[in-house]
């Protein structure tokens, strides 16, 4: 689940390695989009190995520390939290990033606002 990619990925980055193979789930490589268009990794791609799916992750530095500082999550598999789009707001002043899983997809919180739809609030992250 999309957790366990951020916990690895954090990991991964504070260890200044460069990229990381995980296995493939839609869930993980849609999140990992969004954090490519927040600019928190440089690129993520589908890989097949020997049949096997997997996502290929290459992480972002700026001035050699890592894009991503820490990251909280809201909703659990235990706990579901859901916010309205008028609800959302701008995530360490503006610094961060908030992704909700919506009817019409995962979206970040600056594209949720402006499409007017609201979901389950998963993380914020800067």
């Amino acid at each position: 689940m999309y957790y366990n990619l951020l916990s690895q990925v954090k990991n991964a980055a504070q260890a200044k390695k460069h990229s990381m193979i995980l296995p493939f789930s839609r869930m993980d490589f849609e999140v990992s989009k969004i954090l490519v268009k927040g600019k928190y990794l440089k690129d993520v791609q589908k890989k097949v190995i020997n049949r096997k799916n997997f996502i290929e992750i290459k992480l972002n530095y700026v001035e050699s520390q890592p894009a991503i500082n820490d990251f909280r999550i809201f909703s659990r598999p235990s706990r579901h939290l859901y916010v309205n789009y008028k609800e959302l707001h701008p995530v360490k002043n503006g610094f961060g990033l908030a992704v909700l899983s919506t009817s019409k997809g995962i979206f970040d919180n600056r594209e949720a606002r402006k499409n007017k739809v609201g979901g389950e609030y998963l993380f914020e992250i800067w």
